[in-house]
C-alpha cells in the first residue's frame, strides 16, 4: 500500500489563527512574539551506561540513565513566542541501568532508564506559543534496564525503562498555544529489561514504555489548544518488554506498553481543537512476563497499539478530526505469570490496531465535534496466560484483540 501524502503541514502558522479561542484564556501583553529558530542534527552513537555493585543499603538505590540524540525547550511566561524546530537523529541511541545487589537493597529503590532519539518541551503561563515543530528519527534508540538481585531483599522496587523515537510535550498554563507537529520514526526502538528479586516485602513495580512517535498536550487553568499532529512509523520494529522473577513477593506489577504512535491530548479550558494523522506499519510488540514462587498480589500486563489517540478537554468543546492506518507487520500483545502458591493474580494482554478517544465535559454544556477515519490491515493478537500449580486465592485472565476501536463521550449537567 502506497503511503498517503501528508499535506497538513504545508503552509505557515498563521493558518492557525489562535486569536479566535483565546475567549476567557488570559494572554500577555506583547505585540509580537519572540522568535525561536531551532536546528538540531545529530550523526554520531550517543550511550549511556552505569552499573551499580551493592552488598547491603539501608535507604535505597537510585539509578538514573539517559541518553538522548537532540532536546530543545521553550518556554513563556507572560509573553508570547513562536518558534520553529527541526531535529534530525542518525546516530544509535543507547541507555543501559544495571543494578546489582549482593543482599539487601533497603527500603526504596528506584531504576530509570531513557532513551530519546528527538525530544522537544514547548510550555506557555498566561501566555501564548506558536510552534512549527519536524522531527525524524532513522536510528535505533534503545533503553535497557535490569536489577540482579536473585539472592537478596528489596522492600519497596520501581523499575522503569522508557524508549522513543521522537517525543513533543506541549505544557499550558492558562494559556494558548497553536502547534503544528510533524514526527517520522523509521528505525527500531525499544524498551526492555526486568528484575530477579529474592524477596519483595513492600511493591515492586517493573514497567517498559515505548513510543515510535509520541505527542503531549496538557493545558490546565482555562487554557486553549490547537494542533495538527503527522505521525508516521515505519520501522521494523517497536517493542517494549519486562521479565520479572520473584521468590517471595507480597505486590507486584509487571507491564510493557509500546506503542507505534502516541497522542495524548488532555485540556481544562474552552476549547481543545485538534488534527491528528497517524500510519503506522511497523511491528508492534508489548511483552510482560512475570513469575514468582510465592505471592501476595501479582498483576502483569501487556498492551500493544499501532496506533493511539486520546483527545480530552474539561471544558466547552471538543474538535477532533482523527485519521489513523495501521498496515504491515501487524500487533501483539503477551502477558504471562506464574506462581507456586499465594493469593491473587491478574494477567491482562490487549492488543489495537488503531483506537482513539475523545471527551468533552464534565462540569459545563460540552459540545463535541468528531470526524473518525480508521483503517487496519494488519493482524492484531492478544495473547494471555497464567499458571498457578499448587493453590491461590483468585486468578484472572483478560485477553482482548481488536483491529479499530473509537469511544467519543460527551457529559453535561442534569437540568
Amino acid at each position: 500500500m502506497r503511503r498517503p501524502a501528508m499535506t497538513r503541514l504545508a503552509g505557515t502558522l498563521a493558518a492557525i489563527p489562535i486569536s479566535v479561542m483565546l475567549s476567557g484564556v488570559a494572554t500577555s501583553q506583547t505585540t509580537t512574539p519572540s522568535p525561536v529558530l531551532n536546528n538540531q542534527i545529530n550523526l554520531g552513537e550517543i550511550f549511556s551506561e552505569q552499573t551499580l555493585n551493592v552488598q547491603t543499603v539501608s535507604d535505597g538505590v537510585t539509578a538514573s540513565t539517559t541518553a538522548q540524540a537532540n532536546g530543545v525547550s521553550v518556554g513563556v511566561t507572560n509573553a508570547d513566542a513562536a518558534v520553529t524546530s527541526n531535529q534530525d537523529n542518525q546516530g544509535a541511541v543507547y541507555g543501559h541501568s544495571v543494578v546489582d545487589v549482593a543482599a539487601s537493597a533497603g527500603a526504596s529503590s528506584a531504576v530509570r532508564t531513557t532513551a530519546v532519539g528527538n525530544a522537544a518541551a514547548l510550555s506557555a503561563s498566561n501566555g501564548t506559543i506558536s510552534a512549527f515543530a519536524v522531527q525524524t528519527n532513522s536510528a535505533d534508540v534503545t533503553a535497557r534496564g535490569q536489577v540482579e538481585a536473585a539472592a537478596a531483599e528489596a522492600a519497596d522496587l520501581t523499575v522503569s525503562t522508557l524508549a522513543m523515537g521522537n517525543s513533543a510535550g506541549v505544557t499550558l498554563d492558562n494559556g494558548s498555544a497553536g502547534a503544528r507537529i510533524s514526527q517520522s520514526t523509521t528505525a527500531n526502538v525499544l524498551a526492555d529489561g526486568g528484575a530477579i528479586v529474592g524477596y519483595v516485602p513492600g511493591t515492586s513495580a517493573v514497567t517498559a514504555t515505548t513510543a515510535g512517535n509520541n505527542i503531549n498536550v496538557t493545558g490546565a487553568n482555562q487554557s486553549a489548544v490547537r494542533a495538527i499532529t503527522d505521525q508516521a512509523n515505519t520501522a521494523d520494529v517497536t517493542q517494549a518488554s519486562k521479565f520479572t522473577a520473584y521468590g517471595n513477593s507480597y505486590m507486584t506489577a509487571t507491564a510493557a506498553t509500546a506503542t507505534g504512535n502516541n497522542l495524548a491530548v488532555s485540556n481544562d479550558g474552552p476549547l481543545a481543537d485538534v488534527a491528528a494523522h497517524q500510519w503506522n506499519t511497523s511491528y508492534v510488540r508489548g511483552q510482560a512476563e512475570g513469575t514468582s514462587y510465592l505471592f501476595g498480589a501479582a498483576q502483569t500486563t501487556a498492551y500493544a497499539a499501532g496506533n493511539s489517540a486520546q483527545v480530552n478537554n474539561v471544558g466547552a468543546e471538543i474538535v477532533l478530526d482523527n485519521i489513523q492506518t495501521n498496515t504491515g507487520g501487524g500487533v501483539e500483545a503477551t502477558a504471562s505469570f506464574g506462581g507456586h502458591e499465594g493469593y491473587d493474580a491478574v494477567t491482562t494482554a490487549t492488543a489495537m490496531g488503531n483506537a482513539v478517544t475523545g471527551y468533552a465535559c464534565s462540569r459545563c454544556n460540552g459540545r463535541m465535534s468528531v470526524t473518525n477515519t480508521q483503517n487496519n490491515s494488519a493482524d492484531v493478537g492478544a495473547r494471555s496466560s497464567t499458571t498457578v500449580s499448587s493453590s491461590g486465592r483468585q486468578v484472572t485472565g483478560v485477553s482482548t484483540a481488536i483491529g479499530n476501536n473509537a469511544s467519543f463521550n460527551v457529559n453535561a449537567p442534569g437540568n
